[in-house]
């Protein structure tokens, strides 16, 4: 098929219309990588790879609660001042608001699936405590 005859597909998605190609590609970032699977008007879910020795920032969202399902590994998770270690087929629950971290201690990648629920879905409703990457509270995909 020639360029020329070959359309853009589109998902329109809520509010916002995304590229066919957004939800295939990965996002890679220094502790892993992440991957949109599904998108509506009040939630997305993604699939989240840790590498090993690896930990996204210390964060919070004012906007969207978050449910992360261990798939492979072994997760350490913060919630508030708590922390816990969850495996293969566990799963959390962090509140709007509350502070969160997910860190992979193990020796394998850690993968999850993460479902996101809120009013705003945007990266830009991330706020960084603690970034080792050196981020600061700029948005950049799943921190």
């Amino acid at each position: 098929m020639s360029t020329q005859r070959t359309k853009r597909v589109s998902v329109v998605t809520g509010n916002r219309v995304c590229s066919a190609s957004q939800y295939a590609n990965k996002e890679f970032r220094p502790w892993g990588t992440f991957q949109v699977v599904d998108y509506g008007k009040r939630h997305q879910v993604k699939r989240l790879i840790v590498y090993p020795g690896q930990r996204l920032s210390l964060q919070k969202h004012f906007h969207r609660a978050e449910h992360w399902v261990v798939v492979r590994g072994t997760a350490l998770v913060t919630r508030g001042e708590e922390q816990v270690l969850l495996t293969e087929n566990q799963s959390t629950f962090v509140p709007v608001g509350m502070v969160h971290r997910l860190e992979n201690p193990g020796k394998v990648n850690l993968e999850i699936v993460e479902v996101q629920s809120g009013i705003y879905l945007e990266e830009d409703d991330i706020v960084r405590l603690d970034d080792e990457y050196g981020r600061g509270d700029q948005p950049a995909g799943r921190s």
